[in-house]
């Protein structure tokens, strides 16, 4: 999709999508057009009882006055309320299928930023994405027809350097993470998921891909061991943007990329495990955001980590009551084969740490089922070592629209992990599962900075409600990343 800004004069094909306020409050350009068409458009409105509301929407064809093919005038509700982003993600979602290929989202005169105006553009093509890559009999009226959005705003050279610089790169990165999470396990598998990420070279990225000998070497058994039923070979990416001072302390990413995940030894039941192909939603969510800080050559040195592997129950696979030795020395007993992602990320977040010395690390992870039951699917979970690190997620929460939650980590949940025969078990029981999982990831980071974000309820959905989600997968955490280096990291 094509998302361009111009002026209101430069809007002059396609449809025009005027919001309207509240009391048929019309500001900029859309007054213009309701002077054009001599009332009809006012007329219109009151045989449709519009006021305005959200979600009303009317049209006018073939407007008297202009050479736009129709006037598309949509409720935006109260102006004080009002999010240009979910505007025209409502908009655009409606009308993807409608004939139209050109969308003029007329912004201007209505007092928002240059930034809204640009995030106007990210709204649109969230929305418009789809992923059709195995449909081989799509029928012509479930093909997209929009191509283009034209966002036009009394300052649109700011609001397309706004959206060239950040929004639209950062974009690119959800969509990416999307594509990621939306694959079939046969056609993402570690290997082939390293070689995905070997590309994002061409944007300056360097990527080094570590094989099971190199982590055997470096005593990476935690993360091995999750891979052993498998007869694909687990992987370690590394990605790294110098963007930022020579010598300044990175930015550490670590996103936990199984594959499939069947349980292991430990198998879920057979219905739903199909969804477990979205169980690398956490390192789709680290790539993706790799590729925005690379996209926008962020002015900042950041390090993204994700751990690859393929969760099998094969004859070789580890099984409960193992012990292994972590990458730290740490030793665990695995209880549970299905707790596999501690496993994976306690390897990969050792060496981050003690790698490349991070100023501050953030991990994620569809971590635990139970971050679900706590927030459901419209909160991620946060969980850190460090108070001034959490709140700085928060305030990217807040900046970016991924929305957050921080939950407790306390010595108390810590014990539940004591086991008699290591240093710790992978499990710690049914409560608390969200937290004790998070207590064991802090036992591998040191005194670094560090936080946890649980993405089980946010990074993969089969029901959605924001415009802006279509499919399964949804790139949370990709735009969450980039507020938080660019807030904490760019000056």
């Amino acid at each position: 999709m094509k998302v361009s800004f111009s002026s209101a004069k430069a809007a002059t094909s396609g449809v025009a999508v005027i919001p309207v306020f509240e009391g048929n409050k019309v500001f900029g350009s859309g007054k213009s057009y309701y002077d054009a068409s001599k009332g009809k458009v006012a007329e219109a409105a009151k045989a449709a009882k519009f006021t305005g509301k959200s979600g009303q929407s009317f049209d006018i064809f073939a407007p008297a006055g202009s050479k736009v093919s129709r006037l598309h005038i949509v409720g935006a509700g109260k102006k004080d309320d009002f999010k240009a982003e979910i505007f025209a993600a409502n908009v655009a979602k409606k009308l993807l299928f409608s004939g139209a290929t050109t969308l003029n989202f007329h912004l201007d005169g209505i007092g928002i930023t240059p930034d809204q105006a640009a995030r106007a553009g990210v709204g649109a093509r969230l929305a418009s994405y789809r992923f059709n890559n195995y449909k081989t009999k799509l029928p012509k009226e479930k093909k997209p027809s929009l191509t283009t959005f034209r966002v036009t705003h009394d300052s649109h050279t700011k609001a397309k350097k706004a959206y060239d610089n950040f929004h639209g790169p950062v974009c690119d990165g959800v969509i990416f993470a999307r594509d990621l999470v939306n694959e079939p396990p046969n056609a993402i598998y570690p290997k082939a998921y390293a070689n995905r990420i070997k590309k994002l070279a061409d944007l300056g990225l360097k990527i080094e891909v570590l094989g099971e000998k190199k982590m055997q070497t470096l005593g990476m058994n935690a993360l091995l061991g999750v891979g052993r039923g498998s007869e694909r070979e687990s992987q370690l990416v590394v990605m790294r943007w110098n963007g930022g001072k020579k010598g300044a302390k990175p930015a550490c990413l670590v996103g936990k990329g199984v594959t499939f995940d069947t349980g292991g030894i430990s198998l879920k039941p057979g219905n739903g495990m199909w969804d477990m192909k979205g169980d690398m939603g956490g390192s789709a969510a680290v790539v993706g955001a790799m590729m925005g800080i690379a996209g926008r050559k962020a002015k900042a040195n950041v390090i993204g980590i994700v751990g690859l592997v393929e969760n099998m129950p094969d004859g070789k696979a580890q099984l409960p009551g193992d012990i292994v030795k972590s990458m730290s020395g740490q030793t665990i007993e695995v209880l549970n084969t299905d707790a596999e992602g501690r496993l994976v990320l306690a390897d990969a977040l050792h060496y981050g740490r003690t790698k490349y010395k991070p100023a501050a690390m953030i991990n994620l992870a569809t971590l635990t089922g139970a971050i679900i039951v706590s927030l459901g699917s419209e909160h991620a979970g946060v969980f850190s070592n460090d108070d001034g690190l959490a709140e700085q997620i928060a305030a990217a929460s807040g900046s970016s629209g991924e929305r957050s939650w921080r939950l407790p980590l306390l010595p108390e949940y810590d014990k539940l992990l004591d086991t008699p025969n290591a240093d710790m078990k992978n499990i710690g029981g049914r409560e608390a599962g969200s937290i004790t999982a998070a207590q064991f990831l802090k036992r591998f980071v040191g005194d670094t900075p560090w936080a946890h974000i649980d993405v089980a309820g946010t990074a993969m959905k089969n029901r959605r409600t924001d415009p802006r989600e279509t499919t399964f997968g949804t790139g949370y955490g990709v735009r969450l990343l980039n507020h938080w280096v660019a807030e904490n990291f760019e000056g």
